[in-house]
């Protein structure tokens, strides 16, 4: 082969590598507790993962939540999850995509 053949199979190498590092997750399955409620003064669901920290471009799946909970009624629940875990690059970038994200919702403007 001739040098710049090497050096672009090279570089696609080394392409493919950070590309598998980007989008490879770690999967770790949870015990979580699902507190409901929906009343009058409040309507909220929160999950209380056991044992995991949840870090930008994490994802969680809940298994077996409730679809529906009756008007006034306030429950907890015990549940399962999957945590898929990002890889540092994908922590990294989502971490700069959140913070340019999140500047355009305080950029309003008022006109008077």
């Amino acid at each position: 082969m001739t040098e710049p053949s090497v050096v672009v199979v090279a570089a696609l190498g080394a392409v493919l590598v950070l590309g598998a590092w980007l989008v490879w997750r770690r999967q770790v399955e949870v015990s979580c507790e699902i507190d409901l409620e929906s009343t009058h003064d409040h309507f909220h669901a929160h999950v209380s993962l056991d044992g995991v920290e949840v870090h930008e471009g994490d994802e969680v799946v809940v298994h077996g939540a409730p679809t529906q909970i009756a008007f006034g009624e306030v429950r907890t629940v015990k549940a399962r999850a999957t945590v898929h875990q990002a890889s540092w690059p994908r922590r990294v970038l989502q971490r700069v995509l959140g913070t340019s994200e999140i500047t355009g919702l305080y950029e309003v403007g008022f006109e008077g």
